[in-house]
């Protein structure tokens, strides 16, 4: 997964649509970079603040996405976005109507999910109406909102779907599946490996080596019944003493070592699920902009085609030729 960096994330802000999979993608990529969420949540504001009018929607249902989503990782998120969120309901009050209705269903979403308290709710509410009463109960005259609709998708994604005035709106996007550990960034990865390639217990020789030369003596209980003296009982003693420790070292590191590779295994499995999921929104971008390209050859080629039919003004008759010069200023104001 690619680096966190402030340009990275405004391009990203840039190229964001109202698709569920945009949003989800997106959202996606800032919790796992949840260590910048002081920097996103301002970026946020400030392209929001800035964005065009059709999208700052789809911005307040980013944040959303994410706020809802980040709460099993913590609530920096949601605390961060909380300093933030009423002056980009300020913002939004001048909004259609049909966007501020899209809001209040976000704002009593949040209302029962215990996402904010009901003061920071009020507050929202009341910068969005500017201060106004409370917008009444939807009437029979008004839009009118069906029952909610839940899905699940093949990365168990919750999808709630409403209709208004007769036009499905997916109005609160989740993200996609996240794993029980966060991915790693591939310099979190290439280390662990690292580290797991240079302490193998089960490759070192030296050890091995020794355990395979342990006698008998050591390993057999028979081999207690040969003991004709004290002497020799104390020899042993100390032989299998020495076998248990070096058994007991060894069987520990190896324990460390089955423990890092199922930590290993587990970072690779977390990193090849967001890799999928990246490669599937990078593909559906490819097969975009290929789209595009082959419209813009399409325009080129038709421009073409429409030049050479146009007349060549370069090489029309000078409108001057046989005709006497004309004077110049000189000549004109002579005496």
């Amino acid at each position: 997964m690619a680096g966190f960096t402030e340009t990275a994330f405004v391009k990203k802000l840039t190229d964001l649509n109202n698709s569920s999979q945009s949003i989800q993608t997106l959202s996606f990529w800032l919790i796992h970079h949840r260590k910048h969420y002081t920097t996103v949540v301002k970026l946020w504001i400030r392209e929001l603040l800035k964005a065009k009018e059709s999208k700052k929607l789809t911005f307040m249902y980013l944040a959303n996405d994410v706020i809802q989503n980040s709460r099993k990782k913590g609530p920096e998120y949601g605390q961060e976005f909380g300093l933030h969120l009423k002056k980009a309901f300020e913002h939004m009050s001048e909004a259609e109507e049909k966007t501020i209705n899209s809001l209040e269903r976000l704002l009593t979403i949040w209302s029962e999910r215990g996402i904010y308290n009901e003061s920071q709710i009020t507050d929202f509410r009341s910068a969005l109406r500017k201060d106004g009463p409370p917008p009444k109960k939807i009437k029979t005259n008004e839009p009118k909102i069906s029952s909610k609709k839940k899905e699940k998708t093949e990365n168990d994604v919750t999808v709630e779907v409403v209709q208004v005035d007769g036009m499905v709106e997916t109005h609160v996007h989740l993200s996609p599946h996240t794993p029980a550990r966060d991915p790693p960034e591939p310099e979190e990865l290439i280390k662990a490996i690292q580290d797991l390639e240079n302490n193998i217990a089960s490759a070192d020789e030296g050890v091995r080596q020794r355990i395979a030369q342990l006698p008998p003596s050591v390993t057999e209980v028979s081999s207690i019944s040969n003991i004709q003296d004290k002497e020799q009982a104390e020899k042993l003693s100390e032989q299998v003493n020495e076998a248990v420790t070096l058994l007991n070292e060894y069987n520990s590191r190896l324990g460390t070592e089955m423990e890092h590779r199922k930590k290993v295994s587990s970072m690779i499995r977390d990193f090849l699920q967001v890799q999928q999921e990246l490669l599937a929104q990078a593909e559906q971008n490819l097969e975009e902009y290929q789209d595009k390209l082959i419209k813009v050859y399409n325009v080129r080629n038709e421009l073409k085609s429409h030049i050479q039919n146009l007349p060549d003004l370069t090489q029309l008759p000078n409108v001057t030729d046989g005709l006497a010069p004309l004077p110049s200023a000189e000549h004109l104001f002579m005496p």
